[in-house]
């Protein structure tokens, strides 16, 4: 599977992303993009599974139950959107790998390309360095 660059690669990827694991995910007190990233894409229709790295007394997110881990979800998931630092994201391979999304996504900032070229070499879409909440909003008006 490719590496997701191109706008025209985004827009058509957009609309097929239903249900979005959200791993480093972090609760609304924080005010951070970690938190009101996933929001938006809520408030947009998208179902949410939250997944965070840290916070654990925060039994739910969003609204939605907490999953500690990825390979704690137990459905098909769209897209796993990543809010970790890119040193931090070798660590969550094997369990990208098990979970198989269609796609993970690396938030605005974030780029891993060893992590990248494996799991597209794995037949996983990969997009790097781009912001979900941006790219929806700029393909919704």
């Amino acid at each position: 599977m490719p590496l997701l660059e191109t706008d025209d690669e985004i827009t058509a990827l957009l609309p097929t992303l239903q249900t979005l694991a959200i791993l480093g995910i972090k609760p609304a007190a924080t005010g951070a993009p970690a938190y009101f990233v996933p929001e938006y894409a809520q408030q947009m229709g998208r179902r949410i599974i939250p997944v965070p790295v840290y916070y654990p007394e925060e039994t739910h997110i969003l609204g939605e139950p907490v999953q500690r881990q990825l390979a704690a979800i137990s459905e098909p998931v769209d897209a796993v959107i990543v809010f970790r630092r890119p040193e931090d994201i070798p660590a969550h391979l094997d369990d990208l790998l098990a979970l198989s999304p269609r796609v993970v996504w690396f938030q605005l900032g974030i780029r891993h390309d060893a992590v990248a070229a494996q799991l597209s070499d794995a037949g996983i879409s990969v997009v790097q360095d781009r912001c979900l909440l941006i790219e929806m909003r700029r393909r919704t008006g």
